[in-house]
């Protein structure tokens, strides 16, 4: 039996908890980290060129029926980068992802580790809003799944987050479970580059099942000690 210790964690929990209630790729041989980052107006250029891409998606029933496109919101350089699953309504009608309720909720978390939304870079797997909201088709996941890879390599960030099993089956494939992957740092390759990835519930989840919160203060905890270790500026 462990004897529960009472720290400064705890506290933080309770506090978080009161705040927020309204195929793998893993390598273990060394990886060449020193690939030079695009310069600034390179970034801009590539995402501008990437959201041209996507928007010029052909056949795709997301795309038909959605009112525009939602590509990203925050700052290109943050080295930071969130992924979430879908667009939902108010993110169709506005273009930017996390707005709505869950985007509250995504901000309440943020600010319970001291991140603040618009330091960071926040995207969605699927740029455009499935019909209903219903969840994304494998073929759908598979199909914007490049666009992501490209995104990810464009941003280059240090941390990668995760949010919700659709991100995690577009990098990791469908045949792990997010409530058994979420809260443990993975290496992710894409490009012949390695990002430090953590997995976590959507938000939009959690407002479905409140009780899953203590989880996700866990998994936020993780995140910023990392931040710590890596000395991170946002």
């Amino acid at each position: 039996m462990i004897k529960k210790q009472i720290n400064q964690n705890d506290i933080f929990r309770k506090e978080f908890l009161e705040l927020v209630e309204d195929k793998y790729s893993f390598s273990i041989s060394p990886i060449n980290r020193t690939i030079n980052k695009p310069k600034s107006l390179d970034k801009q250029l590539m995402l501008k060129n990437l959201k041209s891409k996507i928007e010029q998606i052909k056949d795709c029933e997301l795309k038909n029926n959605a009112t525009k496109i939602v590509f990203s919101d925050g700052k290109y350089n943050s080295p930071i980068m969130i992924v979430g699953e879908a667009p939902g309504e108010k993110e169709d009608v506005i273009g930017i992802p996390f707005v709505g309720e869950a985007g509250l909720l995504l901000n309440k978390m943020l600010n319970a580790i001291k991140l603040k939304r618009e330091n960071l870079y926040i995207t969605n797997l699927v740029n455009y809003r499935p019909p209903n909201n219903r969840k994304p088709e494998p073929k759908e996941i598979i199909r914007y799944s490049k666009y992501l890879k490209e995104h990810i390599s464009i941003i280059s960030p240090k941390i990668l987050i995760l949010m919700g099993s659709v991100a995690m089956e577009g990098l990791l494939g469908n045949k792990i479970k997010i409530s058994k992957e979420r809260g443990s740092w993975k290496e992710i390759i894409i490009n012949n580059k390695t990002y430090q990835t953590i997995i976590t519930f959507h938000p939009a989840y959690l407002l479905r099942l409140p009780d899953q919160k203590k989880y996700s203060w866990e998994d936020l905890k993780i995140i910023k000690k990392k931040i710590e270790e890596l000395q991170l500026k946002i």
